[in-house]
């Protein structure tokens, strides 16, 4: 079987992550630990301004089955929370449990994932992916007495590829989400157009590979709001100055202009300075961010 369409959310997604991935401007620090018995440990902590958050996630894999277990101090679950200040004014949220079980090919081309978070009851939803050579599928319903559901779906080839994603309230009946997107992929280029919000945004983006030796990209995304008659413009760029060090930088027509630089200096082990001015408001200080993710 050759390789199909692919999901929904791969629409676009070369360009958005050319455009828009590891840029921050906060200071972030990730440390993943692993055993031989497949229990990988992820701890991460950023700082926001004058905000601390914290997160735990750990994944446990056996066979097809993985399973994750996340405390994440950002979430909004308040209902069960527990907080203590240390003389330093840090503060530790204890909140609920967000496990994800994901049972990987219990079909050929099928994926299951079940998430809830403990102790809510109403957090549950199962989700179906599956995969075909001339058609990606995801579906998901929330374990609710009124769920909604949620449907996506792509037909044509890994050329040729059109879709929609749509969500429908079964508690008030009406759709939350109707979005449709179209694809085209060749060698070294793919542009994609998708209509969004109810029909109420379009967008557009280009990826174009420059030189698949150095990793050059070449992006740009341009979004009309038809209720606001307003435009957005991306456009950016990458390249690798070594199969280790990558730089990136992209500029919008709200005169914000943002560059990175990451170095891999071992496997999945990478440091990231980003940095942002507001070319319109050069009085404004630069926003720098950082980002350390350590995988010994």
């Amino acid at each position: 079987m050759g390789k199909g369409p692919g999901l929904y959310t791969e629409i676009g997604k070369k360009a958005r992550d050319l455009l828009y991935k590891d840029y921050q401007t906060d200071q972030k620090f990730t440390l993943t630990t692993s055993s031989p018995t497949g229990v990988a440990i992820t701890s991460s902590g950023t700082k926001k301004g004058d905000l601390f958050l914290a997160d735990v996630n750990t994944q446990l894999k056996s066979r097809n089955v993985t399973t994750d277990i996340k405390v994440d101090t950002s979430s909004n679950a308040s209902t069960s929370s527990f907080m203590y200040k240390f003389e330093f004014l840090v503060e530790i949220s204890l909140l609920p449990l967000f496990t994800t079980i994901t049972v990987d090919e219990p079909a050929p081309g099928l994926k299951a994932i079940f998430g809830f978070r403990v102790p809510d009851q109403r957090s549950g939803k199962i989700e179906l992916q599956y995969l075909h050579e001339y058609a990606g599928i995801s579906s998901s319903i929330g374990l609710t007495a009124n769920p909604i559901v949620n449907f996506s779906g792509v037909l044509g080839t890994n050329v040729l590829a059109l879709g929609t994603d749509i969500s429908f309230d079964t508690k008030t009946g009406n759709f939350t989400k109707c979005n449709a997107g179209f694809s085209f992929t060749n060698a070294d280029l793919i542009a994609s157009l998708a209509l969004n919000e109810k029909g109420d945004s379009v967008n557009a983006s280009y990826y174009h590979i420059v030189n698949p030796s150095t990793n050059t990209a070449v992006g740009a995304e341009v979004t009309h709001s038809f209720s606001t008659n307003v435009n957005t413009i991306t456009v950016g760029t990458q390249h690798a100055l070594d199969p280790s060090t990558t730089i990136k930088a992209r500029v919008n027509n709200a005169g914000k202009a943002s560059a990175l630089i990451q170095h891999e200096w071992r496997p999945k082990s990478l440091f990231t300075i980003s940095g942002e001015v507001d070319t319109k408001s050069i009085d404004k200080s630069p926003k720098v961010g950082l980002a350390l993710a350590l995988k010994p």
